[in-house]
């Protein structure tokens, strides 16, 4: 985040705001003066109160497009132009389950998130709906919000019209001892998350469903457990610190679902394995794994401040780039060498991170859970860092080309962020409340535009300042 105030050792600039007064005025060069005292010594910005909204926006580098995100706490999703115009407004039912994403056609393929009692870990979705840029449902699957399934994370349309959606399903402690877990890993009492009381393992699976709702394909973790290479290991277990849900009965948490026509392969990530699959659409075999070695006995395990042969930490938003190329989002929550994301691009071909983007210092780009990164077609990266509600884009030589905080909490917007404005603390970790979990930039020559109403409808938040004016420097 910024503030109104920019300066350096040899010029001092204050850009106001609103109209202050002359005592006002010399009130903030006296505590900018202070500051500057100070900042010879500092290692990281950490604002407490910032600006919302495109807070820094460089025309020469940046993508130009449209920006689609969906706040948590948000029944709507949003579409933006680069200055922070609203071109179109989804409004919908529901929360987001977790996010949105634009079609060829121009329709809006979105999670949904009602109401649901069965199983309290994070990521909790329940249906998934297609609605037209009017807003109208056109399409919904809904049938995996039961006692023992229900969608979560992740969905993708595929090039024949089928929906690929990620699921937990419910089994028994009896079922999961009989595939091989150590029975003294598993609690004697019930184990509680989000306010539901849990006593069996809830595990991936992902259903291919036709427009008729028909399931055509599925995949189960279950099916594919052992201690092979491709294979995943039930007695690969989280330290009980990281949180008892995560330990136990939310095993192997998986947060995104792709398929990649090319090689007929699906692209699945796992957070509480750190690793992302591609998997054999015909066949179900997991075909390629990276990320993490340890979680099926082929590298050294992470300690404390060594990460052994483990690459990620609490990964998400694995997506395929073409020619063997994978980017995944690196939370690099608990790394042993120091929490701070990053985004990778990985060469399946020779195993190698061949990219990475992460900021200078921890304390200006972090994500604990959720995030996301999206190739541009000039090459930049889009990251959302969901836990912020945090928007930017980075060029590939690391430059940020465009910056957005957004200022939308409770489909009303705010002006500023400041360190109060949170959630109650998921898993001992805090999370604000206009998080984002993923966006999306689309070209103004996107297909799903044509025919469109594409003008400006008003600002996201009117009332705010456009914060990016004031950084043009």
């Amino acid at each position: 985040m910024h503030i109104g105030i920019i300066f350096d050792f040899k010029t001092l600039i204050i850009t106001e705001w609103e109209e202050i007064s002359m005592k006002k005025t010399a009130l903030c060069i006296a505590l900018v003066v202070i500051v500057a005292g100070f900042a010879a010594s500092a290692y990281a910005y950490q604002a407490l109160v910032g600006p919302t909204g495109v807070v820094y926006y460089d025309k020469s580098d940046a993508y130009d497009g449209y920006t689609l995100f969906s706040p948590n706490s948000c029944k709507s999703s949003y579409l933006i132009d680069m200055e922070g115009n609203l071109i179109n407004e989804w409004r919908t039912k529901f929360y987001p389950g977790l996010y949105g994403e634009l079609l060829p056609n121009g329709n809006l393929l979105r999670g949904a998130r009602p109401p649901y009692k069965y199983c309290g870990i994070d990521g909790v979705c329940g249906r998934v709906q297609e609605l037209n840029w009017d807003g109208d449902v056109v399409w919904e699957f809904k049938d995996m919000a039961t006692r023992d399934k229900v969608s979560h994370h992740a969905f993708e349309r595929m090039p024949n019209g089928n929906t690929l959606i990620l699921g937990w399903e419910r089994i028994s402690n009896e079922d999961i001892i009989a595939k091989g877990r150590d029975p003294k890993t598993i609690p004697e009492k019930s184990v509680k998350s989000k306010g539901v009381y849990h006593r069996d393992f809830w595990l991936d699976f992902v259903w291919e469903v036709t427009p008729s709702n028909q399931i055509v394909w599925e995949w189960h973790c279950f099916d594919h457990i052992g201690t092979g290479p491709d294979q995943l290991d039930i007695n690969y277990i989280l330290p009980m610190p990281v949180g008892e849900i995560y330990a136990t009965y939310d095993w192997s948490h998986f947060n995104s679902v792709r398929y990649i026509p090319e090689t007929d392969q699906i692209l699945m990530n796992s957070r509480n394995l750190s690793e992302f699959y591609l998997v054999n659409h015909k066949t179900g075999k997991i075909e390629y794994r990276w990320g993490n070695p340890s979680a099926y006995g082929a590298g050294k395990a992470p300690s404390f401040f060594d990460v052994g042969d483990q690459k990620m930490f609490g990964s998400h938003d694995a997506t395929w780039l073409g020619d063997g190329k994978v980017m995944v989002f690196d939370n690099s929550s608990e790394n042993p060498e120091g929490t701070r994301s990053r985004v990778l691009i990985v060469d399946t071909k020779t195993n190698e991170e061949i990219w990475r983007y992460e900021s200078w210092d921890q304390s200006s780009f972090f994500s604990h859970r959720q995030g996301s990164a999206q190739m541009l077609p000039n090459g930049n990266v889009l990251v959302t860092s969901s836990n912020l509600g945090h928007v930017f884009e980075v060029t590939e030589k690391g430059k940020i080309a465009w910056d957005f905080v957004n200022p939308m909490i409770k489909d009303s917007p705010i002006c500023t962020i400041k360190d109060d404005d949170r959630k109650v603390q998921v898993q001992g970790h805090d999370f604000y409340f206009n998080m984002i979990h993923r966006a999306f930039r689309y070209s103004k020559d996107f297909p799903g535009f044509q025919g469109k109403d594409l003008s400006v409808k008003e600002k996201l938040a009117p009332k705010c300042p456009e914060a990016y004016k004031f950084y043009q420097y």
